[in-house]
């Protein structure tokens, strides 16, 4: 059975209950730095090669053919398609409330104002290989839709047959995935930055992945397009009180680490007996998971679980840390929800584990980690469209203004800008 530690809050600082987070290395950055470099020098020729050595696929087509998204939905059960649908709907129900719409500010002789402009493409990135995610798709797909992303490129890596998981390519039919290009890895993410002569060049990448991915994203922002965020492990925070089941939360901590054996885990509570229970729980629900020997490496190297003295000390906890998942699992989540400071998802109450927000409710489940929802966001429609400012000025408006602009130029030494003012009022 495995053990966990059970944790006294006594006023540690975050550092010191949960330790640092994973960092990429050095040599990874190398080796996606050599990745990156080849794929602009090589492209498609460089593409199939990374696919066979890392892969084992060769020979076939990069891009998929219309006739496999065909016999995908041959080959899928029509009560899949079904929940994807309910899915999809949901999640464009949530996103289309993000849209936001441009203004503008009409003095007459002066008019300044701001426009919002969709990217015109962009790629998302869904892992793949040994297992499907196409809850990834539906994520990534229908908010760059909902922006009006006219061209919507996908990018997953293949096994040796060279075939994308049917329930992939259903559901980025169904979303509306322009192209879908079969390749993963650093090499995916440097195509979709850079283009290749099969690929095009995207201006936005978003998507998860693991430490090559997520170093390539970093590489490639803000030198050849942007991105989403650089995801990091998984991670869930449970803040439970006296009247939580020990079973569901036990449940919820499990669900996370079975991701990857670096996934997180904590639970944070202000009743000691509750923390015992979830401990049992975890050490004998843990022996019937499919993925348990992942799981048990997750709890045993992550797994934390925190006594406080009240519930309002475990969200100062959480705030420091910043988790990407949130569960309130207690009788009043929202007298709690406005404490919350950082978290990249809440999830409210006895009934709502993180795997609702994971495939069904609507909101998205590309969330910040590491700590970053100190200061990012879940994935949005915000990420697939850009702000563009406009300004007009009459001969008479600049006149009015024409002696601050000259003034505030000289003072930073500009005196080109402060002519270039002064030239237009000269007759």
């Amino acid at each position: 059975m495995t053990s966990i530690e059970i944790i006294k809050y006594t006023g540690q600082t975050v550092g010191q209950l949960f330790g640092g987070r994973e960092e990429i290395t050095s040599n990874v950055e190398a080796a996606v730095k050599a990745i990156i470099s080849d794929i602009r020098e090589n492209g498609d020729k460089a593409l199939m090669r990374y696919s066979a050595e890392f892969d084992g696929f060769s020979g076939g087509e990069l891009e998929v053919a219309q006739s496999e998204i065909d016999e995908a939905f041959k080959r899928i059960d029509a009560g899949y398609v079904a929940t994807l649908k309910k899915s999809i709907k949901n999640i464009e129900d949530f996103h289309r409330k993000q849209l936001k719409n441009g203004f503008e500010i009409n003095s007459g002789d002066r008019i300044i104002g701001q426009k919002i402009t969709p990217v015109e493409r962009a790629g998302i990135y869904v892992p793949g290989g040994t297992a499907a995610y196409p809850s990834t798709v539906l994520m990534n797909a229908v908010p760059a839709k909902i922006a009006g992303v006219k061209c919507l490129c996908m990018a997953t890596p293949v096994k040796a047959d060279g075939k994308v998981r049917d329930e992939v390519l259903v559901a980025a039919s169904l979303c509306g995935v322009n192209r879908i290009f079969k390749m993963g890895g650093a090499q995916a993410i440097a195509a979709l930055a850079y283009g290749t002569e099969t690929v095009p060049k995207v201006d936005v990448i978003t998507g998860p992945g693991r430490d090559y991915v997520a170093t390539a994203k970093k590489l490639v922002y803000g030198v050849a397009c942007g991105i989403d965020m650089i995801a990091g492990p998984s991670e869930i925070v449970v803040i439970a009180d006296k009247f939580a089941n020990a079973e569901y939360v036990a449940a919820d901590m499990l669900s996370q680490a079975e991701h990857d054996k670096i996934a997180t885990a904590i639970l944070i509570t202000d009743c000691e007996s509750l923390a015992k229970n979830v401990a049992a729980q975890i050490g004998r629900r843990i022996e019937n998971l499919e993925r348990k020997d992942i799981a048990r490496q997750s709890i045993k190297n992550n797994c934390r679980i925190i006594v406080t003295d009240s519930l309002i000390s475990a969200i100062g906890i959480s705030n420091g840390y910043a988790p990407e998942h949130l569960e309130l699992a207690v009788k009043e989540p929202f007298e709690l929800l406005d404490a919350v400071t950082n978290a990249g998802s809440v999830f409210m109450g006895y009934s709502t584990p993180e795997a609702v927000g994971d495939y069904y409710a609507g909101t998205n489940h590309t969330l910040p980690t590491s700590g970053t929802a100190r200061f990012a966001s879940p994935l949005g429609v915000d990420d697939f469209v850009k702000t563009t400012q406009y300004v007009y000025y009459t001969e008479s408006a600049l006149r009015k203004s024409a002696d601050d602009i000259i003034s505030f130029a000289n003072s930073e030494g500009l005196g080109a800008h402060a002519e270039s003012v002064a030239v237009r009022l000269k007759k």
